[in-house]
Parts: C-alpha cells; structure tokens; sequence
C-alpha cells in the first residue's frame, strides 16, 4: 500500500488528523487538491478564536462559567430537533465538546505551543432569552498568532513528519473517487492538476494533467465545506432563512467548494443536515481582495445602529453580535427586503475608534505576528480607529462618512443606485434611541445592552465606547456601511460516530473510512445544530481531526 492512511485535505483538521497518525508512527498520504502554500487551508485565514469554559483568562476577568452554563446555552443555541436520526450523533458531540472545552482543551493546546490573549470576547450574544441562543457569558479566546497561529504548530508537524519519511504531500492531487472494496475504503482515485504557483488563497487553475491513485488501510476525509460555491449555498439554502441573497459576498477561498460531500456518499457515507449553514449579515467588500468576491466580517460591538435595505431600524434581538442567523433569517423574511441583499450600519467615529474589529488573521497583523507590544500601544493605548479598520474606512467600497446625517443618507444612497433610504425617517428612529440615553436605565433593548456590556471589564475597556448620542456632533462624523451576506460555515455533513468513523445509511460504520471536520459538520454531522456559539469552528477542527486520527492509528496498528 501506498500509505497506513490517507487524509484528503491539508486544512487544519487534516493536519491534526496527520500529527495524531505520525506520531504514533503511522505512514499518512496527505492529498490536497491546492499547492503548498494552501497548508492550513481557511482556517490560517481565521481570527483564531476559541471557545473554552471556565478559563484561567475567564476568571481573572470575573467571568463565572461552568459546564452546566455552557451546556444549557449550547443546547439553547443547537435547538437538537432530530434526536433520533440525523442530530443524535450530534448531541453526543456536542456534549463531548463543552466538556472537553471546559478540561483537557486548553492543556493540550498549551502543548502544542498555543497561547491566548489576556481579553476574552463575548461572541454572539443572542437571542435575549436565558434558555435560548447564544453566549450567556463571554467565551471568545483569541489565540496569539490568530488562526495563523492555531495552524502553524500542525504544519510544522507535517513537514517534519515528511523528512522523517512518515508523510507524503501530494499537492494539486483532486480526489475524484474514494475506492471502496467489500465495504471498506481503501484508497483514493482523482486528477493530478497542472502546477500552480499562486500565492495562499489565490483561485487556482483547474487544468487535468493526469490521473493518479492511491492505496491505504484507511481514509480520513477533512475537506472543508461549501461557502465558496455560492450556487451549492443556494441549492442547500433553507426555506426557514427565506430566500437566499442575489448577491453575496465571499468569506472563504474558491476551493471550499464541497465536491467531497456528494463523493462521500457515493462510497457509502451518510450525509445529514444539509440544510444548516451559517452565513454571516456584517460582511463587506475588501478594498484589497485575495479570492473572488472577498469579504471581511465586521465583528462588532453593540452600540451601531442596524438598518435594513428600506432604511427601518432592525428589531432586538437582531442587534450588533447578538443573534447571527436570527438576524439574516429578518433581513430574508421581513416584508419588502426579498430582493435586497444588503443592510446598514450608521455609526459614529467613536464608536467606530472602540468597537470595530474585522475577522481575519490578514486583518489583525498585530495579533498574528504575537507583537505584544504592538497590541497594547495600537488597540490599548493608541488613539483613533486600529489600522485595518482606518483602511476600510478610507479605501473600502461599503464606508461613507459625512458630517450629517442628511449627507450621510444621500452618500449611502448613492452606494445602492436607487433613493431606498429617507432621511427624515432614519432621523426619527436616531432620535428616538437617543433620547433613551439621558438615564443610567431604558426601556430600549439595545441600549440596555450596551449598559450590560459595560459591565464587563474586557468590553468596557477594550471593546464598548461609552454611551453618547448618535446625532453628538462631538461624536462624528457620521458613518454608513453597507453590510452584505457572507457566505462561511457548513454546519451539516458527513455523519460521524464519536470515533470519527463515517457512517452508513443504516447507521453502522463505512469500514476504514472517517471525516473530520467542516465535511463531517465538525463531529457528528453537525455538532452546532442549527446555531453557533462561535469560537467553535476551529476548535471542532481541532477535536474531530484528533478523534479521527487517534482512532485510525488505532485500526492501523
């Protein structure tokens, strides 16, 4: 045989999957259909966030967080409703996770060299219902180093496990075929591509040079999903979201394209909850793109106002980083927006200086080059908006500024071609919010959050400005950004056991074959159900890619 075991994917998944197998001494063929510049795949493209329970970083910052909490808000959030079919290896991962997210996690991290930042994030809020949506309290550790950093100790294992001889890339290698003999994976058949020297993210061409083979004793699927295929993300899109946008914006490079999915379950693998998928409502053009149709998430605080396309401020709970696919589910339902893809912040410049952060490792090179220094005197001590964001600010296709509020709507009005949104009518909805802030108390939902943030030491000192009018000349200029869907997670896929085996129509393992990972709704066909607690991505990469590869070394041995 070619190899103990083949991994198709060199993601980050891929890549723990690889270290647990070499490490025991196992042969691994790591086949990827990107060259190597692309190790790592999206998740070095990551903000490298983590979610972990009861931290060391939690309780310096006076957070109180349990695995109870963390699990009463997980399942409020999963809303498991398919317990008996296509959730109920789900529910076990998910439990699994927090628990292994509240012990070992950050241990083992810490192993592999991967520290956090001293701040930790209060990601997706919520849907403002104690057993419901989201984030009771903040979980969101950034990793030193960003998802660049979470996936350079993996790729270094790999490059040390190929000049001991223990792994083999085979770079621009398509699977087209995974070869299953008597029930049981055995290898892999697919298309050799032309070489290409494009630089990391960089579409590739796709040009067929040859055809290629490969044998082993076991295959581990972790080829990612399907957020950079706008059409696949519209044939799966689900009836409950609406329709999907005629435009979007991309949030992940063009070989996420999901073509392991379909291939799996011709060899046999079930696939399950294709219809839950996490796509993002704050995305914007990048004024300096890598792939096609580059997006940036804007990662928010909660004092921007959010406007839909007609210019009608957004209801609670879709308020800045509170409910994800709440949000997108009103911008696709609510009366009249159909056929707009698009909505609205309207900010000022100090909320702006606070509270923008952007989502990406390319976004943040403070954090990804681990300069400490750099950190404290930019987003600490430094003054005005951090770096990237001033850039956005001054080059981005989706930002406007203007000293009123009246230019402002003309100005962004002139973004979408077509008068949707009236002045007077956004005037009176400023105003209105404005008026909640003369008192320490409101009845206003979103001010009221605002006030709760700020209660919280890591957003009152780093994240949330302090409350002020809107319409404060001292706060201006005045801002708009145009915020458009960016399409990001697959959250169904292959159904996986707790060992990572893929499994069959009727429930029993696909003998030798295993998906980690984004294909297999990172543990289980879909650990998150039908939300996200963020910070979650990366590391069910993390804890699938080290189940699948523990349990082939075990099968190999």
């Amino acid at each position: 045989m070619d190899a103990d075991v083949i991994v198709v994917g060199a993601g980050l998944a891929g890549l723990v999957a690889a270290h647990e197998l070499t490490s025991r001494g196992r042969r691994v063929a790591l086949v990827d259909q990107e060259n190597a510049a692309n190790l790592g795949g999206q998740a070095f493209w990551s903000f490298g966030g983590l979610f972990l329970v009861d931290s060391p970083e939690q309780r310096r910052l006076g957070v109180k967080d349990s695995v109870d909490l963390a699990w009463s808000d997980w399942q409020g959030s999963a809303a498991f409703d398919r317990i008996g079919d296509e959730d109920s290896w789900a529910v076990r991962w998910a439990r699994a996770y927090v628990e292994w997210a509240a012990g070992e996690k950050r241990s083992w991290l810490a192993g592999h060299g991967i520290t956090f930042l001293p701040t930790v994030g209060w990601a997706e809020r919520g849907d403002l219902r104690a057993g419901g949506h989201g984030n009771s309290v903040p979980r969101f550790h950034i990793a030193w180093g960003t998802g660049t950093g979470v996936v350079e100790p993996f790729v270094r294992y790999a490059k040390q496990a190929a000049r001991d001889g223990l792994l083999t890339f085979h770079h621009r290698h398509r699977v087209d075929h995974l070869v299953v003999e008597d029930g049981t994976a055995r290898g892999v058949r697919g298309t050799v591509l032309a070489e290409d020297r494009s630089p990391r993210g960089v579409a590739s061409n796709r040009e067929a040079v040859g055809e290629f083979g490969l044998s082993a004793r076991a295959v581990i699927v972790t080829s990612g999903g399907i957020g950079g295929d706008h059409d696949v993300v519209r044939r799966h899109w689900p009836e409950r979201l609406g329709t999907p946008p005629a435009e979007m914006v991309t949030g992940v490079p063009a070989y996420v394209d999901g073509r392991m999915l379909d291939i799996s379950a011709e060899a046999g693998a079930r696939l399950v909850n294709r219809d839950r998928m996490w796509h993002y409502t704050e995305g914007v053009r990048n004024w300096d793109p890598i792939w096609p149709g580059h997006g940036i998430r804007i990662l928010p605080g909660p004092s921007s106002m959010w406007f839909d396309a007609l210019g009608r401020r957004l209801p609670e709970p879709c308020l800045p980083g509170y409910d994800t696919l709440g949000t997108l589910r009103h911008l696709r339902t609510a009366d009249g927006l159909a056929e707009h893809g698009h909505s609205w912040f309207i900010l000022t410049r100090k909320i702006i200086e606070k509270e923008f952060a952007l989502s990406g490792s390319e976004q943040n090179p403070d954090i990804t080059a681990k300069d400490r220094a750099g950190f404290l005197r930019e987003r600490v001590l430094g003054k005005g908006a951090p770096g990237p964001v001033d850039a956005f600010l001054r080059e981005g296709a989706d930002f406007v500024t203007a000293p009123n509020l009246e230019q402002l709507v003309d100005r962004m009005n002139g973004l979408t071609g077509k008068p949707l949104l009236d002045a007077p009518s956004i005037r009176r909805q400023i105003e209105a919010r404005d008026l909640q802030l003369a008192n320490p108390y409101a009845k206003d939902a979103q001010v009221q959050g605002i006030r709760n943030a700020r209660r919280y030491i890591g957003d009152r000192l780093g994240r949330v400005a302090a409350p002020h009018r809107i319409l404060d000349p001292a706060a201006g200029p005045l801002i708009g950004v145009k915020l458009h869907v960016l399409t990001r997670k697959t959250l169904g896929g292959i159904q996986t056991d707790l060992d990572s085996r893929a499994l069959g129509a009727d429930g029993t393992p696909v003998g030798g074959l295993y998906a980690a990972g984004e294909v297999a709704g990172f543990g289980g066909g879909g650990v998150h159900g039908y939300n996200a607690l963020e910070g979650t991505f990366l590391g069910g990469c993390l804890f699938s890619g080290r189940a699948a590869g523990r349990a082939a070394a075990r099968l190999t041995a």
